[in-house]
């Protein structure tokens, strides 16, 4: 049997089991959608936009999930290291007032926010009431699983979906066998002021496939955290797509901490479609899987909108970690911001193809977007195409990219002020790597990704002392 043979199999098996078998028009989706990916397969290098990431080895890729921690475990960690995290942290919360910059801060509940902060779970890709917590929420915002939506508002989960030809064939492959994922809906001018997590634990099946769909209508503002912690062992797959659909004037913060285990394959798309004036921003950390494939996107069809993706890949040993982006400029006046940096150590690569495009008609847009690449050893590679294609000719457009090696001056300072040189080596490593967390202006989630970037580092925790 081939391997997709196997994937047509599995459609075929469960797909009057999944969540929505009775509505006509996603039986139609999921059909068109496994249609597609029959006929396109897993990427290979052949194709432009997966050039230096192939997954022709699921060809031969045998799946399974090694027991591991209860999910309960897994989740009280979690939720354990947050808090730890945020320890000193309360009293700012983003604000999302412009995303170009830091961010301002608004005054949040000055004991413990992390404890007001809603939780949804999910475990082997189906959502667990038992382990999630949503506090009260204001008239106007629905916050639940997808498949419970799609009982009881499939008019409005449609129009949300997106469809088969969206993106590329593994998203194909999600919208075959989604089983679940979280549905968030925000009405006129509603403001969540604690983040929304949504947490995704593998635990006894070798695969899942999550879609996580966000409406915010006009006013309406969010904070929104994927964690993908490191729950069953072995060769698992996560497929995930999160959709973001940004009226006019809206205000949604997406972060996302990836850190599934070492053997893991991940394969993830973020999209947005901003209105006018509407505000997307987007950090990803990507800390774990042996692959990780990253696909964000974000269409300014407003205009006047306002975009942020800012990115921090860290990888050793033979892991493979890739962000391909893209920033579509339609609309006149819009403003986009693109950071990206990686640390790369062992064999490990790293990719990032980034482009942003410019309409006709987005006169007067302002984009920048970079990449820096920090190679910590000898055998680390890192690959990094940033692309501007501009159709207007009133814009102020940059791009860059660097790869590069620890600064030996910067070293030699610090060994010369009494630093031994492993910890030199991991506090230059961490500044370096510490200007992506700076623009996560909500701080206790800052502070969780700063924890979650420690733990990777050689030394973390004595290196946490002296910071």
């Amino acid at each position: 049997m081939s391997a997709i043979d196997f994937w047509l199999g599995r459609h075929r098996d469960t797909a009057a089991r999944l969540p929505g078998a009775d509505l006509p028009w996603l039986v139609r989706l999921r059909e068109d959608a496994i249609d597609r990916f029959a006929d396109e397969g897993w990427p290979t290098t052949r194709r432009e936009n997966w050039r230096h990431t192939s997954l022709a080895f699921m060809g031969q890729q045998a799946l399974a999930a090694e027991a591991s921690d209860k999910p309960e475990a897994v989740l009280a960690r979690l939720r354990e290291r947050y808090r730890t995290a945020s320890r000193g942290q309360a009293g700012t919360h983003e604000g999302v007032a412009s995303v170009v910059g830091a961010g301002s801060t608004a005054n949040a509940a000055a004991s413990a926010p992390q404890d007001l902060d809603h939780w949804l779970v999910f475990v082997d890709g189906k959502f667990a009431p038992a382990l999630s917590a949503i506090g009260g929420l204001p008239g106007g915002a629905r916050i639940g699983s997808l498949a419970d939506a799609l009982k009881q508002s499939p008019e409005t989960v449609e129009a949300a979906f997106g469809s088969a030809l969206d993106g590329e064939a593994p998203q194909a492959l999600n919208a075959a066998l989604v089983t679940d994922g979280a549905w968030i809906r925000l009405g006129r001018g509603i403001a969540i002021e604690h983040p929304i997590h949504l947490v995704f634990i593998g635990a006894t099946v070798a695969d899942q496939h999550l879609r996580n769909l966000v409406v915010a209508e006009a006013g309406a503002q969010a904070t929104i955290v994927e964690h993908y912690p490191a729950g069953a062992a072995g060769s698992t797959l996560t497929t995930a797509v999160t959709r973001v659909l940004a009226a006019q004037d809206s205000h949604v913060t997406h972060l996302k901490l990836q850190q599934e285990a070492p053997e893991a394959i991940h394969l993830a798309t973020i999209e947005a479609e901003q209105a006018r004036g509407a505000v997307f921003a987007s950090h990803s950390l990507s800390f774990g899987a042996r692959l990780a494939r990253n696909d964000i996107r974000t269409r300014l069809a407003g205009e006047g909108a306002e975009a942020l993706l800012n990115g921090l890949y860290h990888a050793d040993g033979r892991r493979h970690v890739d962000h391909h982006t893209r920033i579509d400029h339609a609309r006149p006046q819009g403003t986009s911001r693109e950071f990206y940096r990686g640390l790369l150590d062992g064999s490990a690569r790293g990719v990032f193809t980034g482009r942003i495009l410019v309409a006709q008609d987005a006169q007067r847009t302002d984009a920048m977007q970079r990449c820096d690449n920090l190679l910590l050893s000898r055998l680390a590679e890192a690959d990094a195409r940033p692309e501007l294609e501009i159709y207007a000719d009133d814009v102020k457009c940059a791009h860059g990219a660097t790869i590069g090696q620890l600064d030996e001056d910067a070293l030699f300072y610090l060994r010369s002020r009494g630093v031994d040189a492993v910890h030199a080596r991991q506090l230059l490593t961490y500044a370096f790597a510490a200007e992506v967390l700076e623009r996560i202006a909500h701080a206790p989630l800052r502070a969780l990704g700063r924890a979650a970037l420690l733990e990777r580092l050689p030394e973390g925790a004595r290196l946490e002392e002296l910071l």
